[in-house]
């Protein structure tokens, strides 16, 4: 009976904090994101320095859920180069572990519509965020370029090239957009598995679970082994880097369970 209880009072605890980031979030992201107005417009803060700010979103977001997050293979990286990181995207929740735990100076590719929402998209513009036209056409391309142009000079991007978030936690098939973004830029790709989010918060809901995330950082891949018409080749090259990832921390949770 007492165990039961405990368990009955463990959910409670959890459902009310859950409830609590819910409420409070919103507020702390407008906080957060006039805050990088401020810096960036009135004070003049550099780019990189801005970066505290979001990295503090995220990491308070994820502390206040009672979500604790590992990364291993940074070791792998050279910190002076840019990267794109090609990770898998099993929840919402991975915006804030990246944000607050991935120790690297990167933006976000984004698509241009959320640009326009107040106060946060004009945040993630002043904060460094690139946007992209998804659409097809001239604006698409040229927005591609413009990305390209931005990586090359030195700035590190997150890309989701599954297109959106799994409803199962399971690794979907990589679109090539993201490989031809990284064709043009002619930096490396780094894999990048994210493991837990999906038991966190999984699609469709809205009410986060306490648990535990590890941002798995893989070996970069050379872009300029590859050219346009090898695209394709090169987004399954990268699933399978971020499969094999995701397998790693699967054993490794079957192993501590037997």
């Amino acid at each position: 009976m007492a165990v039961i209880l405990n368990v009955v009072g463990e959910n409670t605890l959890n459902h009310l904090r859950a409830l609590l980031v819910l409420l409070s979030a919103p507020f702390f992201t407008a906080a957060c994101s006039l805050a990088v107005l401020i810096g960036r417009g009135v004070l003049r803060i550099p780019v990189v320095k801005i970066q505290a700010v979001p990295h503090f979103w995220g990491r308070m977001i994820t502390t206040w859920s009672g979500v604790r997050v590992r990364v291993e293979g940074l070791e792998r990286l050279d910190r002076s180069k840019p990267y794109i990181f090609v990770a898998n995207h099993q929840s919402q929740f991975d915006i804030f572990v990246l944000d607050g735990f991935l120790d690297i100076d990167f933006r976000w590719l984004a698509k241009k519509e959320l640009f326009r929402v107040p106060l946060f998209g004009w945040a993630m513009l002043l904060a460094g965020s690139i946007p992209v036209d998804r659409s097809h056409g001239r604006q698409a391309i040229k927005s591609l370029d413009e990305a390209a142009k931005r990586i090359a000079a030195g700035a590190s991007v997150v890309i989701f090239p599954e297109g959106t978030r799994s409803p199962d936690g399971k690794l979907q098939p990589f679109k090539a957009g993201g490989m031809q973004l990284a064709i043009k830029s002619g930096v490396e790709l780094v894999p990048l598995a994210i493991t837990g989010t999906h038991q966190v918060l999984p699609k469709g809901k809205i009410l986060i679970r306490p648990g535990r995330v590890v941002i798995r950082v893989g070996t970069p891949v050379d872009s300029r082994d590859y050219g346009s018409k090898e695209k394709q080749a090169l987004a399954e090259l990268l699933h399978d880097r971020v499969a094999f990832l995701m397998r790693k921390d699967e054993s490794r949770s079957e192993a501590q369970d037997s």
